[in-house]
């Protein structure tokens, strides 16, 4: 699947494509790789300098790549993984363990990596 957007406020244009996988009942995988141009909003002269990032390019640079999964332990028990890069060299991990306690209350324990490269 994908989206294309633009952002009118500083006329820049971002996208996104997305792959899942579903290995098997237990595993699914992701991909997903977005690309948007920044010469605006890396314009400090703007009225309101963007820094970068706008409202829907929300990375650091032109490119930005995200990828991961969910393996389910069993029909209450699943551990998630995401692991994310962009241009910018900014680096990102979340993981965890989510247990779902009864239908509609989910327990989910987190853990999250980030290394903010050239922001």
């Amino acid at each position: 699947t994908g989206v294309i957007a633009y952002d009118s406020n500083y006329e820049e244009v971002a996208g996104k494509v997305r792959l899942d996988v579903n290995v098997s009942d237990a595993l699914s995988l992701f991909i997903m790789g977005g690309y948007g141009t920044d010469d605006n909003l890396t314009d400090a002269s703007w009225a309101i300098p963007a820094g970068g990032r706008g409202f829907y390019k929300q990375w650091s640079g032109n490119w930005a790549v995200w990828g991961g999964g969910t393996y389910k332990f069993n029909e209450k028990t699943s551990f998630n993984l995401q692991v994310s890069a962009d241009d910018g060299k900014n680096v990102g991990v979340a993981a965890n363990v989510a247990y779902d306690i009864v239908p509609g209350l989910t327990v989910t324990a987190d853990v999250d990596y980030v290394n903010a490269g050239k922001i």
